[in-house]
């Protein structure tokens, strides 16, 4: 008998013989893109909406918040290490980082004409 017909198959899942190494929630490690169509109303989904629902979960939305606040850190820490290479008076005025910058643009041009003279 063929090997494939000893894998236990959720009935809820609808799938092609070639994907029965896909497990029901479609997480096998191939980031449930597979087509398996499990939890009974869920089938026929869309990637889009398989997307959607994978980023509706708690655990997706806790790792993306956290990602973010590390991102947005990474930035923040840029523009204070730029702000800090500029020369303003007074040297401690905090400038927006539009205002940042735009007076990085225009100290790079003054280097520039510096070393041109």
């Amino acid at each position: 008998m063929e090997r494939d017909a000893f894998l236990p198959i959720p009935a809820c899942c609808n799938l092609q013989p070639r994907r029965r190494d896909r497990d029901c929630n479609g997480m096998n490690g191939g980031g449930g893109s597979g087509g398996n169509d499990c939890g009974g109303a869920v089938g026929n989904l869309t990637r889009e909406e398989r997307r959607r629902r994978r980023r509706a979960t708690q655990k997706y939305r806790t790792a993306h918040a956290t990602r973010e606040r590390v991102r947005v850190e990474a930035f923040n820490l840029a523009f204070a290490e730029l702000r800090r290479l500029l020369p303003t008076l007074p040297p401690d005025k905090k400038l927006s980082k539009i205002e940042i910058l735009r007076l990085a643009i225009c100290y790079i041009a003054y280097l520039n004409h510096v070393l041109e003279a």
